[in-house]
């Protein structure tokens, strides 16, 4: 009787270590990645100013190819949006939308996961040299529970590889 006690004290003992913790790690997460394209800011600009052309660099079309797809608004620049649903758990449901625009230099898009949560992405363009610097990054806030806080550990590593991904299919798509 007294080593089952023993174990349920330190069971409990081990949640509540690990919830202060997880109340202790940043609650904001940021990813980038970066490339340099061999192309100037106003060729890479197009394909990142319309999620339908974002479409066809895309990570995530590899994960689900029956991914349902459909835009709206604009085909480019504010308001241009892009909603998809899947069964992928990779891939999951959501809404983009292209929330701020600096030709040639700078979109923001506002993404919402559903209960997945909310968050805030970018491309930079940048010269650099005789072509054009790419950053791709992402700002999300975790929640304020301690299980959202210790996946957040986990982005970076999670996003940041399809990130990867994506830009060296941008890089692939602008350069050809």
């Amino acid at each position: 009787m007294r080593l089952i006690r023993n174990i349920l004290i330190g069971l409990v003992a081990l949640v509540a270590v690990l919830a202060v913790v997880g109340m202790l790690l940043p609650r904001q997460v940021v990813v980038e990645r970066d490339i340099v394209i061999d192309a100037p800011p106003e060729d890479v600009f197009a394909h990142v100013n319309s999620l339908q052309a974002f479409a066809e660099w895309s990570p995530w079309g590899d994960y689900d190819p029956d991914m349902v797809v459909t835009y709206s608004g604009p085909e480019t620049g504010v308001g241009n949006v892009m909603e998809w649903t899947s069964e992928h758990p990779n891939v999951g449901n959501g809404r983009q939308e292209i929330t701020h625009v600096v030709e040639n230099e700078r979109v923001m898009t506002a993404l919402d996961f559903g209960d997945m949560g909310t968050a805030d992405a970018w491309w930079q363009l940048a010269p650099d040299g005789d072509g054009t610097r790419v950053v791709w990054g992402l700002d999300a806030d975790m929640g304020g529970g301690p299980v959202g806080r210790w996946f957040g550990l986990m982005m970076d590593r999670w996003v940041g590889a399809d990130y990867e991904r994506g830009l060296a299919r941008l890089q692939e798509t602008v350069e050809s």
